[in-house]
C-alpha cells in the first residue's frame, strides 16, 4: 500500500513516515499541495494524509481537486479541533485527525480507513475468465495484462467478482464497499461502474460481465 503524506512541518513529515514504514508501508512525503498533487499524479497512492493548513494552497484544496476524478482515501491532519471545522472536513475526507496525535493512533486509522475502503476483502486472490484479481497486492489482469483501478474501482469489482451471480443494489454496495459513514450517494456507483467496464468489457456500452437488473442494482456474471 502507497501512502502520500503532505505536510509543512518538517518533524511531521519524519516522524510520520518513519512510523508508517515501520507498519509496512510505501511512504511518500510533499511539502506543500502542488508538489502533493505532482506525486499524487505519479504514484496513484491508496491513500492520502493531508495537512490542511499548507502554504499558497490549503489541503482542503487539494482534496476537493484529487476528488474530481477519484475516489482515494484522505484522512486530514489538522490543529484545526473545532467542531464545524471536523463536520466540513469530514464532508471532504474519510477521516479527521486532530494534531498533536499518537502515531499509534494514526497508523491504527490509517489501517481502519484502508480496510473500509477496499471493502474488507479476505487475503485471497480470484479469477472469472480472463480476469484475476489479488487483494494481497491490490492488483489486477486481465488477459494478463495489468489494471489501472482506484482503491474503491478494485474494492467494488473484488466484492462483485467474489460475489459472483448475486444482485446487490446500490445501497448494498455503499455500505459493503464504501463503508456505512461513507458521505456519497448512490450515484457514485454508477459512476464506478461504468468506470470498471471500461476497463473488463470488450465493449463497455454493450457489458456481458458486469450487468445491470432493472430496478434493483448490479452483478457480474463473467
Amino acid at each position: 500500500m502507497k501512502i502520500l503524506l503532505v505536510d509543512d512541518e518538517e518533524t511531521i513529515l519524519e516522524t510520520v513516515e518513519n512510523k508508517l514504514r515501520k507498519e509496512g508501508y510505501t511512504v511518500f512525503t510533499a511539502g506543500t499541495a502542488e508538489e502533493g498533487m505532482r506525486l499524487y499524479r505519479l504514484i496513484k497512492p491508496d491513500i492520502l494524509l493531508l495537512d490542511i493548513m499548507l502554504p499558497q494552497r490549503s489541503g482542503v484544496d487539494l482534496a476537493r481537486a484529487i476528488r474530481k476524478d477519484s475516489t482515494v482515501p484522505v484522512i486530514f491532519l489538522t490543529a484545526k479541533a473545532a467542531e464545524e471545522d471536523r463536520v466540513k472536513g469530514l464532508e471532504i475526507a474519510d477521516d479527521y485527525i486532530v494534531k498533536p496525535f499518537s502515531l499509534a493512533e494514526l497508523a491504527a486509522r490509517v489501517k481502519s480507513v484502508l480496510r473500509r475502503s477496499t471493502g474488507d476483502t479476505p487475503v485471497e486472490a480470484i479469477e472469472s475468465g480472463n480476469l484475476r484479481i489479488d487483494p494481497r497486492t491490490h492488483e489486477a489482469w486481465l488477459n494478463d495484462s495489468p489494471l489501472t483501478l482506484s482503491p474503491k474501482e478494485f474494492a467494488l469489482i473484488y466484492f462483485l467478482v467474489r460475489n459472483k451471480g448475486q444482485v446487490f443494489s446500490r445501497e448494498i454496495l455503499l455500505d459493503r464497499v464504501w463503508g456505512q459513514d461513507a458521505y456519497v450517494s448512490a450515484r457514485t456507483v454508477d459512476v464506478h461502474v461504468r468506470w470498471l467496464r471500461e476497463n473488463v468489457e470488450a465493449e463497455p456500452s454493450n457489458p456481458q460481465r458486469i450487468m445491470t437488473v432493472r430496478g434493483v442494482g448490479y452483478k457480474f456474471v463473467g
